[in-house]
């Protein structure tokens, strides 16, 4: 396996826990809990960190301050600032912030896609056509990148079997729309390791180096498995959710994302470099445990002691 180096790191880890991982919390967790997450991941060496998503409070109470959290993200210099929107008055929130990144979700499960965004998976390409021109009406240093993301690529809990060519269709489809990558979600935790590589090559194979990063679930407990085949397809960007919280609420069934703190680990272990610090990492978890004590955590790297997390980390003179 052979990965590119970028900044000093082999790979990305995009922690998507302030928006994918409370949007389904049944506590709020303060704004400036919030805020004390995002500066404790800055600390850790996140480089890239999905703050919140734009949409009505009424839908989901938890971003209620998503322009309040947005603004605080950017005061850290370096960090890569993403949100998600899923309509244009959504995105042209995030645009007014500044934000650096938008992901628009673009179900290509069409049962998937009404239930999330009350479209279609053609209408929802159509507003990202009409949220890359409103990108492009910016002056050019002012420019989002604006990532769609694919979801439930790798199989739906509503319609079942996800047609693989129909992912290939709609990914050149919102190419063709004028987004800067399109990212490969497992909404509901469906996929295996195979299916994961064959599903990143053939839309590689499409889209080229447009193809973007991979969001895993784990509801199967197949996640990090899917991240090793993600890697033999050559991904390098993966998205994950501190204490693995997180799920959709428009996807019965499915469970949290990957943990940060297990993949950070795994990665480590097997030579990639983050760039995170892994104690740091799990420093955060009582954070959280404070802001959101009703919230379960995940994870099994936390349960183990700092020699057993060191060790062999060690024995090749990295740190975790």
């Amino acid at each position: 396996m052979s990965l590119p180096a970028a900044g000093g790191i082999d790979v990305l880890v995009s922690e998507v826990g302030p928006r994918d991982g409370l949007q389904n919390a049944r506590q709020f967790m303060p704004t400036e809990a919030k805020c004390g997450w995002i500066d404790a991941a800055v600390a850790a060496g996140l480089r890239e960190i999905e703050v919140c998503s734009f949409v009505p409070p009424k839908l989901i109470p938890q971003m209620v301050d998503a322009e309040q959290v947005s603004r605080h993200a950017l005061g850290h210099p370096g960090l890569t600032v993403a949100a998600l929107a899923p309509n244009l008055k959504g995105a042209a929130r995030a645009m007014g912030v500044g934000v650096h990144k938008i992901t628009l979700p673009i179900s290509v499960s069409r049962r998937h896609s009404l239930a999330n965004v009350r479209r279609t998976t053609e209408e929802a390409i159509a507003e990202a056509g009409r949220i890359c021109a409103a990108r492009d009406a910016l002056p050019p240093d002012s420019r989002p990148r604006i990532e769609a993301g694919l979801s439930t690529v790798f199989g739906c809990t509503i319609e079942g079997r996800v047609d693989e060519e129909q992912v290939v269709r709609d990914a050149v489809a919102c190419v063709e729309a004028g987004v800067d990558e399109v990212g490969l979600a497992d909404t509901t935790g469906m996929a295996n390791p195979e299916q994961v590589r064959r599903v990143f090559r053939k839309v590689r194979a499409a889209i080229g180096d447009r193809l973007g990063g991979a969001h895993l679930h784990n509801t199967r407990g197949f996640g990090l498995a899917n991240v090793v085949a993600a890697l033999e397809a050559d991904v390098r960007t993966f998205d994950s959710s501190l204490a693995g919280l997180g799920g959709c609420p428009f996807a019965p069934g499915a469970t949290g994302n990957i943990v940060t703190e297990d993949l950070v680990f795994m990665l480590e272990e097997m030579g990639l470099r983050t760039g995170i610090d892994l104690d740091r990492l799990l420093a955060i978890r009582a954070l959280l445990r404070a802001a959101i004590p009703e919230e379960p955590l995940y994870g099994y790297v936390a349960g183990l002691d700092a020699g057993s997390r060191t060790s062999m980390c060690e024995a090749r003179g990295v740190r975790p």
